[in-house]
């Protein structure tokens, strides 16, 4: 039969009348239908495995095919997939979050769009993916253009075939054209309830079994020629074979999509960690209390997929299904978070009313960026003194936060400009966007402010503390020297004698460098704390039991100083460069941060278990900042992150390409166009970028929340 119907297809008489033998099948089927009320949608709806279109109303009719061939034709110009679905409600849910939610579900990803129409409720929502090359401008040129006038009119397919055209058209710098509009049912699918009777009940048998050889070989013909140049995400999703059985993902697909949920999800965290405090600061504890608690259960959940990864990535390899096992749990965990940060976003939305309290909050951020411009000054002031008294290796960690802080505050100077005749204009829309935009641009410039304030603090306890710590491992040199000379003579006494001579060495460097001008106290009381415990390990059965837990104490007040030191370095690294940093760098912070906590834990009663996770913790953070630093140089590329400023920083674009790397947009929020350049990090793995939920102009600020609505843009409205 399927070569009948490639004869009648190849020719235009053939294809009129498969199509009017198509159109008497389906005008049959509904006719005899009993009622719509089967054709409520589900929530979210998964997409037709046959093609781009699922039409749960039979919106489209007859002209099914036209619409195919526009979508075709966009693909084939743009390799940009268009997905439609005709549905008959949203189930009381606003269009937007539909739409989202089934993108999700159906893995829609950056070369996707899916427009979803509800007819009866007369409303319709697109949904692309945050970082989709259509920028917000265009999508919305589109809808008014081509989308919104045939949807007016009920042409269904029109409306589906302008969208199509209409992108192809802007991603090819050409004009918008409104479709020639062919009106269609107003309300499909609700066709005349009731029983049928009498000559319909002999009619639909005939019609169906006579039509539907014709139409099961048409739809496999047009499918096969489908399928021989892509496949769609319905058809082929995660964890799926080509006909829709399950198959096991291979292992190094499953271990880099966990490193690029982690990131993703961090992000998310991150995000709606920093939105939180603005919140906080202007509702109150109480009124935020609920989110708090949403970002702290998403936390633990990301800890947790942390410390997993930190397993896989640990020197001690695991089995294949012990690794699949952690790998999905990654997964199942940061799911979890994102579900429980999008559970409560809508309540956080209606708690900030950005839109609606444009006004109040335009206020608030313009004093928080008048704040931190006056700092910007003592800062640059802290900076040269740390330079002048203990040399420029101990200002180093800080030594670029200054000009960071600078460029967020000139991107935020840039979003202020825009805001500001919004919010005169009494357009709140527009005005939150940018609002929120300057919100993520002020936290990110007072952490780098405050980074700057915490390393001086860090450098003069260091230096506090160092000659106590200096004359303690004096102590323990002399004890270990004692020890040493009553050793018998036939045991070793390799690994004692290289302690000491280590320890000597330590004390002998960091006494010539004191002496010598100025020196990084920070790093000689890490040395020095180091050799002490190597010392300190060795006589601990030549001491009494009382007097080596008073050594660890010592020993582990100086090791918590380091490690917090190191770990609020690679923190505030990662926080405001995550645009860049991977899922490596990420892991080995929260690390750190687990095993710093757990040293804290231990510190009453097992001192030299909480010393050893405390020098694990410094040595991890220290690791979470090379790896970090690496992923950002490989960002930046020649031309700095995004095409931006140069190797030293990101100045240029009016902060453009700092706000970037620091994932609080994710392109073109002023005017569409950026493309984010050197995607991948010096370590060659998956990257952050916000998460994106714009109000019209580009990839738009990160938001609360996790990722399901907060990963995707969109419009849309009623009709």
């Amino acid at each position: 039969m399927t070569p009948s119907v490639d004869r009648i297809r190849s020719s235009a008489p053939g294809r009129a009348l498969l199509t009017g033998l198509l159109a008497t099948l389906f005008a049959g089927y509904w006719l005899a239908l009993p009622g719509a009320a089967d054709a409520r949608a589900e929530d979210p709806v998964e997409l037709s495995r046959d093609g781009q279109i699922t039409d749960r109303v039979g919106a489209l009719g007859d002209r099914t095919d036209a619409v195919e061939d526009a979508l075709d034709r966009l693909y084939a110009e743009q390799r940009l997939q268009l997905f439609v679905v005709y549905v008959r409600d949203f189930s009381g849910r606003s269009g937007q979050t539909w739409s989202d939610e089934t993108a999700n579900r159906n893995g829609l990803g950056q070369d996707d769009v899916l427009l979803s129409v509800a007819t009866h409720d007369r409303q319709y929502a697109y949904s692309v993916d945050a970082g989709s090359e259509l920028t917000d401008g265009q999508l919305s040129e589109v809808a008014s253009t081509a989308i919104e006038p045939a949807l007016r009119e009920n042409d269904w397919a029109g409306a589906a075939i302008g969208a199509a055209d209409g992108y192809a058209a802007v991603l090819a710098g050409r004009p918008v054209t409104a479709p020639a509009i062919t009106p269609g049912p107003a309300d499909p699918g609700t066709g005349a309830s009731g029983p049928s009777s009498g000559a319909g009940d002999f009619i639909l048998p005939v019609v169906v079994v006579g039509g539907a050889g014709a139409l099961a070989a048409f739809a496999y013909t047009r499918r096969k020629r489908r399928s021989a140049t892509r496949t769609t995400p319905a058809a082929t999703g995660w964890g799926r074979g080509a006909e829709g059985e399950d198959a096991p993902v291979p292992l190094e697909e499953l271990d880099a999509r966990a490193k690029q949920v982690l990131v993703d999800t961090d992000d998310a965290v991150r995000t709606s960690e920093e939105e939180l405090g603005f919140a906080t600061a202007q509702f109150g504890d109480e009124a935020a209390k609920p989110f708090t608690e949403a970002v702290a259960r998403a936390k633990d959940e990301l800890t947790q997929s942390f410390r997993l990864r930190q397993q896989l990535d640990d020197a001690f390899p695991e089995d294949d299904a012990t690794r699949r096992r952690m790998l999905e749990e990654i997964l199942t965990r940061c799911a979890a978070a994102d579900e429980g940060l999008d559970a409560v976003s809508e309540d956080f939305d209606r708690l900030r009313a950005l839109e609606r309290n444009a006004p109040e909050a335009l206020a608030a951020v313009e004093t928080t960026y008048a704040t931190l411009t006056g700092r910007v000054s003592a800062a640059e002031a802290t900076v040269a003194g740390m330079r002048e008294r203990y040399g420029d290796g101990a200002a180093a960690p800080v030594a670029g936060d200054v000009e960071q802080a600078k460029d967020r505050l000139a991107f935020a100077a840039s979003a202020l400009d825009q805001a500001r005749p919004a919010v005169d204009a009494n357009d709140h829309a527009r005005a939150a966007v940018y609002i929120r935009a300057t919100e993520g641009a002020v936290g990110q410039a007072g952490t780098l402010i405050d980074s700057v304030d915490r390393r001086s603090a860090e450098l003069a306890e260091a230096a506090g503390k160092l000659p106590a710590a200096l004359t303690e491992t004096e102590t323990d040199l002399a004890d270990a020297g004692g020890l040493l000379e009553g050793t018998a003579a036939a045991t070793s006494t390799a690994d004692l004698r290289g302690r000491i001579a280590r320890a000597e060495a330590v004390l002998t460097d960091v006494r010539e460098a004191m002496a010598a001008g100025p020196y990084d106290p920070v790093d000689a009381l890490r040395r020095v704390e180091e050799a002490d415990a190597a010392l300190d390990e060795a006589l601990a059965g030549a001491r009494e039991q009382e007097q080596g837990g008073r050594r660890a104490r010592s020993l582990l007040d100086q090791a918590m100083l380091t490690a917090r030191s190191a770990i609020g370095a690679a923190a505030d690294y990662i926080t405001t460069n995550r645009g860049a940093v991977g899922a490596q760098a990420r892991t080995r912070l929260a690390e750190a941060q687990r095993r710093w906590e757990r040293a804290g834990q231990l510190a009453d009663g097992d001192a030299q278990g909480a010393l050893a996770e405390a020098q694990q913790a410094d040595a991890l953070a220290r690791q979470a900042l090379g790896l970090a630093e690496q992923d950002v140089r490989g960002f930046q590329g020649p031309q700095g992150p995004g095409g931006f400023g140069g190797p030293g920083g990101s100045r240029g674009g009016g902060g453009m390409g700092g706000a970037v790397l620091g994932g609080i947009i994710l392109g073109g929020l002023f005017g569409g166009g950026l493309v984010r350049g050197g995607m991948g990090g010096g370590s060659g793995e998956p990257v952050g970028g916000g998460r994106g939920r714009s109000g019209g102009f580009g990839g738009g600020p990160g938001s609360f929340g996790g990722g399901g609505t907060r990963g995707r843009r969109g419009g849309g409205g009623r009709f």
